[in-house]
């Protein structure tokens, strides 16, 4: 699949990855900062942003995207910075092409098993008839009465885009991804590894790296380093953006 991205800067490859029901456009102010030392590929996923969408979606199909996207680019080897669902991209990407990879960054993700999770998330979204939406002032208002969280409204609905009849409509594959909800927490295989230079980067408020999860990622990835960001949670690029910056730009140098 030929995935829709866009490049900043000059300098080595630096290939960033979002997370479930994010875009490239998420990471786009920290980029900006990447892209004074690096070419920086901000990328959208398979049914996100801008890619296209299908019904087949799992982490062997997204290796293969990003795969094609070296090969079109002509990319030798590059770092790549991958958050949540991106990180487990990255992840498996480095275990089955490990020569193209020249230091990983995971943020907030670990190789482990995760169980479905997102069913509010999916729901908040069901609950949308944009039928009759007539504004985006009017969908943050309906989707205030199954979320309350004002943060969790706009980052879902940064998906929410104007269709050809200039009505609405989602910019996410939702129906593709609710299907395929089960394949997003998928552990690697116990065979996958990266002997490369690897950073693991956990939010201290989030659940998603613990403390007791380091044995499994050294197992995968014996030259990591496993950090966390004091006041972030599980979206640590919006909670700390400054702090991520440093750490990561200090383990790429």
């Amino acid at each position: 699949m030929k995935l829709n991205f866009r490049t900043l800067g000059e300098g080595k490859p630096l290939i960033i990855l979002h997370g479930l029901f994010g875009s490239a456009d998420n990471w786009q102010t920290l980029a900006k900062g990447f892209a004074g030392n690096y070419q920086v590929y901000l990328v959208d996923q398979r049914n996100h942003g801008a890619s296209p969408h299908s019904n087949e979606f799992n982490y062997d199909l997204m290796v293969q995207d990003l795969k094609e996207l070296f090969d079109d680019e002509n990319i030798g080897q590059a770092s790549i910075l991958g958050h949540s669902m991106g990180g487990k991209t990255a992840m498996c990407f480095a275990a089955q092409y490990p020569e193209l990879v020249d230091r990983l960054i995971v943020v907030d993700i670990g190789p482990k098993q995760y169980p479905p999770h997102h069913e509010n998330i999916f729901n908040a979204y069901r609950s949308l008839d944009l039928s009759k939406i007539t504004s985006r002032k009017e969908a943050e208002e309906e989707l205030s009465k199954v979320i309350h969280e004002v943060g969790v409204r706009l980052f879902i609905l940064k998906n929410l885009g104007r269709n050809g009849d200039n009505g609405f409509e989602w910019k996410i594959n939702l129906d593709g991804l609710e299907a395929n909800a089960s394949e997003v927490g998928r552990a690697l295989d116990a065979s996958d590894k990266f002997d490369g230079p690897t950073l693991f980067i956990g939010g201290a408020n989030s659940h998603y790296i613990k403390d007791e999860d380091s044995d499994t990622i050294l197992s995968h990835f014996p030259e990591a380093s496993i950090q966390k960001i004091d006041g972030a949670g599980h979206w640590v690029h919006a909670d700390k953006p400054k702090e991520l910056y440093e750490m990561v730009s200090g383990f790429l140098s």
